[in-house]
């Protein structure tokens, strides 16, 4: 009910708010009785008089979690000879600046989490009553102008290792130092000369982390191989006492299209990202990496999955760039400010220093892999998607195509069991000579699992504009936001993805004016969902399933019995999920019936031989998809929507391609003393194997993945021709085979008894003997 009595105010108060008595001092976000205080009142125009100062907004809005940014506080200007006091997250308190012209700023603290931070001022250090919030990003994704880059990296990070030493850009000649020798990993800051070495959260730049060398003791200049062994064994020591992580990760995708397509759980690794062009420094090799987006839930574990060139998956038992899982995730998660869980710099800590001391700075790589090998991709199972696009085409998880033009706001996806909801808002298709269209497409999409931020994803100006709890969230810094319970990646204006705790994942994109939506959903919402995308089970036959539990048979359903489906699916005012900021939508669609019941859609369109259109239409509708591509053209007599809507079908139909199910048999041991041909474990895949010279194999030549999972043949092994030999030599052929049975047994009951003892480690020794 009070979000019934915020809009009835709102409209009430738009030119009467000035006068109103209220004020905004330590009520931000708040829906006040007479003016607001809450984000909507901005556009509504009720908002209290002190809002803008009350409320107030930063430039820049974002800053690396490691501080030293000034932060502008817009509207608020004070005596350049007064005082102004900040306090983080209601617990670090520090004084800020006011310039000559008055204008405020308080300087970014060091933090040890991501996100947007709450944070207020006071001009008297007593009464922290206005507030502002800024985005803490990840060192790694902070703009780089405001960035200290570091001209060689490899000095830095290498610095006394044989044939790297000198003079240090700064500059300086790195004493070593026996005092700080267990200091590992280190950033640069330059601050100004008056301020004082050390002094915390004062304005500065940072360097990007990098490992200690030039820092550490003589010993390592001395010998640093030898320093780096012992620094690995100790890791391997400590590694040894902490839980096994590696049970709770998600297993990788089959192949390098289906991690790109499955965007709701992965997401591009930016130090191996084949659309940057970044040079896969730790993983030789490979063209593309991606990082599971979900820290593990027990231990805030990652997982990251490498690619080659010919889209398989890269494993570390091949080869040393393979995929390497993460005792802390690169990217830190909730509550962030502990390890394991530090946005990058537990990574650092717990998975790159060791890679460092084991495979960089000394010869011990397989240390390093008995505790970080690749999972493979037996478990992993793509996900379901669901698409709405053009003028209103559906796809459902379970394939079934229909079109709906209803005009409304719907429920796209609901799965009550997993607190999922998904809201589409349709409008009237607006021609070029601006009049509107029979048929309907998507404007506003909004979104929210259980206790996450509602995010809404809406049309600005032929761009998509994103709100966070109904307050427009700016990209023009970040294109990467950690929200509370849900992540947005917004790389273009067109472009807009947001990932749930769950792995649900809902892509926005804009094709001539057109949203297409994709929902992307794990296998274990099936049987959970309902709505307008239909119940995910794999049968198509039961998505027409209205809100009352009716089942329209899709076989025979006629577009009139569609539109009662779809309008069965209108969402109510008090589940809505959408933000009412303006008169328009107010009017449109807040105050009347959620689904317009007096619009009537054009159902279907004659391509009538005299239309002139009709020619060029066919040359550009064909193929799948071209019903879709002909129905928009004729409905806005537009070639562009209509090949809009057909390139949006043409995406769908190629990420669906991608998420095909493939069928991987596992990793296959090189048999010890001989050769493996072929890194490919999929289904059709042959790997042969030989042995090396003196040997004799025994066992399979050559094994296939077959569509069950399994290899074909046994494990090869190679046995010396001299113990062959003898044994040939000592008793009769009958005997010999049996002696030889006996020792291949024996031998393999010898490795499975230790890789039951050290799995990891035995799978290692067999690759690189």
């Amino acid at each position: 009910m009070g979000a019934h009595i915020f809009f009835l105010c709102g409209i009430f108060l738009i030119c009467s708010s000035k006068t109103a008595g209220q004020t905004c001092r330590g009520k931000c976000g708040d829906t006040l009785e007479q003016c607001s205080c809450h984000a909507t009142c901005v556009s509504l125009l009720n908002c209290c008089a002190d809002y803008n100062q009350s409320c107030f907004q930063v430039v820049p809005y974002s800053s690396s979690m490691l501080g030293g940014r000034a932060l502008r506080i817009l509207s608020l200007v004070l005596p350049p000879d007064g005082h102004l006091f900040c306090r983080f997250k209601g617990e670090i308190e520090r004084e800020g600046l006011i310039d000559a012209e008055g204008n405020a700023y308080c300087i970014s603290p060091l933090l040890y989490e991501t996100g947007w931070i709450q944070f207020a001022v006071s001009t008297d250090g007593k009464h922290f009553d206005r507030s502002g919030e800024y985005l803490s990003v990840h060192p790694s994704k902070a703009q780089l102008a405001f960035e200290v880059t570091l001209v060689n990296g490899t000095q830095w990070q290498n610095y006394g290792t044989p044939n790297v030493a000198g003079r240090l850009k700064m500059s300086f000649i790195p004493e070593p130092s026996q005092e700080y020798s267990d200091w590992e990993l280190g950033n640069i800051r330059i601050t100004a000369s008056s301020k004082s070495d050390g002094a915390r959260d004062v304005q500065g730049l940072w360097s990007r982390g990098h490992v200690v060398a030039w820092h550490l003791e003589q010993a390592f200049r001395d010998d640093s191989a030898a320093w780096a062994k012992n620094k690995c064994m100790q890791w391997d020591v400590l590694e040894k006492k902490l839980p096994n992580f590696l049970n709770e990760l998600i297993d990788c995708p089959c192949s390098l299209a289906q991690a790109r397509a499955d965007t709701g759980r992965f997401h591009a690794d930016y130090s191996c990202d084949i659309e940057s062009g970044s040079v896969c420094t730790y993983h030789p090799g490979s063209v593309h990496c991606v990082r599971a987006i979900q820290a593990s839930p027990t231990h805030g574990s990652g997982q990251q999955c490498c690619y080659d060139g010919t889209g398989a998956l890269v494993l570390t038992g091949d080869s040393i760039g393979g995929s390497t899982p993460d005792r802390a995730h690169d990217w830190g998660s909730p509550p962030y400010r502990e390890p394991p869980r530090v946005p990058g710099y537990s990574h650092w800590l717990y998975d790159v220093i060791s890679f460092y001391y084991c495979c960089l700075l000394s010869d011990h790589c397989h240390i390093y892999f008995n505790h970080r090998p690749s999972s493979g991709c037996r478990n992993y199972r793509p996900p379901r998607a669901g698409v709405v696009l053009g003028d209103l085409h559906f796809i459902t998880f379970d394939g079934l195509s229909y079109t709906f033009n209803g005009k409304g706001e719907y429920l796209l996806v609901s799965s009550p069991d997993r607190q999922l909801s998904v809201q589409a808002r349709t409008e009237q298709v607006k021609l070029e000579n601006f009049a509107l269209a029979k048929a309907t497409w998507v404007s506003s999409v909004a979104m929210k699992e259980k206790a996450s931020d509602v995010i809404e994803v809406r049309q600005a100006e032929g761009c998509l504009q994103v709100l966070r709890n109904q307050k427009v969230l700016p990209f023009t810094e970040e294109s990467w936001m950690d929200l509370h319970g849900v992540f947005v990646f917004a790389p273009s204006p067109q472009n807009v993805t947001v990932i749930f705790l769950s792995g649900a994942g809902v892509e926005v994109r804009v094709h001539e004016g057109a949203m297409a939506v994709t929902v992307l959903l794990p296998t274990e919402f099936t049987n959970h969902t309902q709505g307008l995308l239909g119940l995910m089970n794999s049968d198509p036959s039961d998505d027409l399933l209205t809100h009352s539990g009716e089942v329209i048979s899709s076989a025979d359903a006629t577009p009139e019995e569609i539109l009662t489906f779809g309008a069965s699916w209108n969402i109510s005012k008090e589940s809505s999920l959408f933000a009412y900021d303006s008169k328009y939508l107010l009017d449109t669609y807040y105050f009347p019936p959620s689904h317009d019941p007096a619009f009537v859609p054009a159902f279907s369109l004659p391509e009538g031989s005299d239309d002139p259109l009709v020619a060029d239409m066919l040359k550009i509708c064909f193929g799948e998809g071209a019903e879709f591509c002909k129905y928009d053209t004729l409905t806005t007599r537009s070639l562009k929507v209509g090949n809009a809507t057909l390139r949006a079908y043409q995406n769908y139909q190629t990420q669906m391609a991608a998420l095909e199910p493939v069928v991987s048999c596992g990793w296959l041991s090189t048999p010890m003393n001989g050769k493996k041909n072929g890194t490919h474990y999929l289904e059709g895949n042959t790997v042969s194997f030989t042995c090396n010279e003196g040997y004799i194999l025994y066992g399979s030549t050559e094994r296939t993945c077959l569509d069950d999972g399994t290899w074909t043949g046994e494990q090869p092994y190679c046995i010396t021709d001299d113990k062959v030999g003898f044994v040939l030599g000592a008793v009769g052929s009958l005997s010999a085979l049996v002696t030889v049975g006996v020792m291949i047994s024996l031998h393999n009951r010898k490795q499975d008894r230790e890789k039951k003892e050290k799995p990891d480690q035995m799978e290692i020794q067999e690759q690189t003997c």
